[in-house]
């Protein structure tokens, strides 16, 4: 079982005598277990996938695995797609640190981004997973969102939540479910952590928000 540490409520004015959920080298926002955010995709429409400077984080073992479904994914994109992919690579480096992401098409959009017949923005790698042709769901940063990882240089994990006024009807419908930001990332958070990290921070939740 992972070791755990859960913030602990205390008397007014302090809520916490801390305020960070830490279960072995990952320290977690106590927000991921306090706010509300279940994705409206009928009110946002994929927004997260073409709004931005930058493209999606990657991890640097990423840009290999999205080399080697390439060729089931490619047939989902649009050539200018496919061309930002070519020019750019799998993956391109953003800002002065050089941060990985994903390449983006002429206007910001990411260049993995697809369209339903909604006009709803979504992911190919998401797209072809859910249809049996890769068995890689997307970019981890992308399935953990609203969380965003920071990789400290002691080899510890900040996770933060991330607060974006698109995702304000996400917000709204996650108040309107009582949906908790680590609820609706269980699978995310299990993908990232495993099953007993995700069963500690439902400990922690508990004990933070009962």
């Amino acid at each position: 079982m992972p070791y755990a540490l859960c913030p602990s409520p205390s008397p007014q004015p302090f809520p916490y005598l801390y305020t960070m959920i830490v279960i072995d080298d990952v320290l977690l926002s106590d927000d991921i277990v306090t706010k509300d955010f279940v994705c409206d995709l009928d009110a946002c429409l994929g927004a997260c996938c073409w709004e931005g400077e930058w493209g999606a984080p990657l991890l640097d073992e990423e840009p290999a695995i999205i080399k080697k479904v390439w060729k089931k994914v490619a047939p989902y994109l649009s050539e200018e797609s496919k061309e930002a992919v070519k020019e750019q690579g799998f993956g391109t480096l953003f800002g002065e640190n050089e941060v990985l992401g994903t390449p983006l098409v002429k206007g910001g959009a990411c260049a993995y981004l697809i369209w339903d017949g909604k006009g709803i923005g979504k992911c190919a790698f998401e797209r072809a997973f859910e249809e049996g042709k890769i068995d890689w769901p997307k970019p981890i940063s992308c399935h953990l969102y609203p969380i965003r990882v920071r990789y400290l240089n002691n080899g510890t994990e900040a996770w933060n939540y991330d607060r974006w006024k698109i995702c304000a009807p996400a917000c709204k419908n996650g108040k309107k479910l009582k949906v908790p930001v680590y609820k609706f990332l269980k699978n995310a958070i299990i993908r990232a952590k495993g099953e007993e990290f995700y069963a500690q921070l439902e400990v922690c939740a508990e004990a933070v928000a009962p």
